[in-house]
């Protein structure tokens, strides 16, 4: 065991962990390994999403927001011969 190491457990639905172990056997690199990546990247992903929705919601809070109909009428506009400006408030 590496330092500064501990072991996780946890029950994985059968079909899961042969994914992850044909994965595994595809890149020559161990079932830890893999499961060690995809959970680094999924906490980094949610870790970014919370801050983004806590951004929205400081925007919100202070009233920096785009009407819904004037976004609306701006997708709507896409792909027209007169696309609109994007909207800014």
């Amino acid at each position: 065991m590496q330092p500064n190491t501990k072991v996780l457990t946890a029950h994985m639905p059968s079909q899961l962990v042969e994914k992850v172990e044909q994965l595994a056997a595809s890149l020559d690199r161990s079932r830890t390994w893999i499961v060690k990546q995809a959970l680094t990247e999924w906490i980094d992903q949610e870790e970014t999403r919370r801050k983004m929705t806590l951004e929205a919601l400081a925007d919100v809070d202070a009233g920096r927001m785009v009407d819904h109909e004037k976004v609306k009428a701006w997708a709507d506009s896409l792909g027209t011969d007169d696309p609109l400006s994007v909207p800014l408030s």
